[in-house]
């Protein structure tokens, strides 16, 4: 496995920057004009006109099919917010941006993001309903959206520029990184961006080294009474790819919620770890999450009979993945579970 270091690849990840310049312009004008702006990006650490790509270049819709995101080009650092992903949401709390003036507060916002439940920020509906007159009113001058909110990505760019920020489910740990480093681009933050990153070092060589004392994993989420469960190239097969949890199966069939998975092909497969993330507590449901998992079935497998079996956050890892809090929480949250 590669040895990731987190601080270094957030800064080997790059954003395409367009200046654009006048055609009429004499030489002396240009030299003087790209001066003022080397100057300019001095003073508030970005360089504008900027152009930005999206961390992913497409993905699919159940109402529209394949979608395609666009590149962005942004003549100054934009001051009203628009930010609909948690995770991004979560990022530019991290790093200290101004001028967020929307948020999806209709669904279920992480506790550690409550502040932005306050009247100074208003709602732009929930993380799959937009709410597109009032988001209109906001007059913003961005949109950061994800895949929720990927159907109604050509009418949200009829009202802003839209940014997609999402993560990709086979390369999550990259599409993660791009958005960090999008974000402490266009606002000024690399300094700010490099000095949090600089914690994953010893977090990610702290995970990785508990993760070798274990032979077999399983991730699973845990959704009703029901579960589905997850191996490398999923939605959390970071936990398997970046963390170094070894899957105790890689025939686990890759979809975002996960393929089903019953209680007696998990006793078979028998890991020694077995995650589960609660996502009926995550949407805001009555879960009963203990008493379904901890079954006689249950109670023959290794990682119940050890004490490994880790009830992950629902609303952490489910709805606010991909900001640098939550990551470094997620990683955390698993170092204190099986220490």
């Amino acid at each position: 496995m590669k040895k990731w270091k987190f601080a270094s690849a957030v800064l080997a990840l790059s954003l395409l920057l367009t200046a654009c310049g006048s055609g009429e312009d004499t030489a002396s004008e240009k030299t003087t004009a790209s001066a003022e702006k080397k100057t300019e990006a001095k003073a508030d650490g970005t360089a504008y006109p900027m152009t930005v790509s999206p961390t992913v270049a497409s993905s699919q819709s159940e109402e529209k099919g394949t979608i395609n995101y666009e590149d962005v080009t942004f003549e100054k650092m934009p001051e009203k917010i628009v930010v609909f992903d948690y995770g991004f949401l979560d990022t530019l709390d991290a790093l200290g941006v101004d001028g967020i003036v929307g948020v999806a507060k209709d669904s279920t916002l992480p506790a550690h993001l409550e502040k932005y439940s306050g009247d100074e920020y208003k709602s732009v509906g929930g993380l799959k309903e937009p709410l597109l007159e009032d988001i209109a009113e906001m007059d913003p001058d961005v949109i950061f959206i994800s895949g929720r909110q990927s159907a109604y990505y050509e009418e949200l760019k009829e009202i802003a520029p839209v940014v997609f920020v999402g993560t990709s489910e086979d390369d999550y740990w990259n599409t993660f990184l791009a958005s960090v480093d999008l974000a402490a681009k266009m606002f000024g933050k690399e300094a700010e961006a490099k000095e949090y990153t600089a914690k994953f070092d010893s977090a990610l060589e702290d995970i990785k080294a508990l993760a070798g004392k274990y032979d077999t994993s399983l991730v699973t989420m845990y959704n009703e009474g029901k579960l589905s469960g997850f191996s490398t190239n999923s939605r959390y097969g970071y936990i398997y790819d970046v963390y170094g949890f070894k899957p105790v199966t890689e025939n686990i069939e890759s979809s975002s919620h996960g393929s089903n998975f019953g209680f007696e092909a998990i006793l078979e497969f028998n890991p020694q770890v077995l995650f589960v993330i609660d996502r009926t507590a995550a949407v805001g449901g009555e879960s009963n999450i203990k008493a379904d998992m901890e079954n006689e079935i249950i109670k023959k497998t290794d990682a119940y009979k050890n004490k490994k079996i880790v009830y992950l956050d629902g609303p952490l890892w489910y709805l606010s993945g991909g900001g640098l809090q939550s990551e470094l929480e997620k990683i955390n949250e698993i170092l204190d579970e099986l220490k």
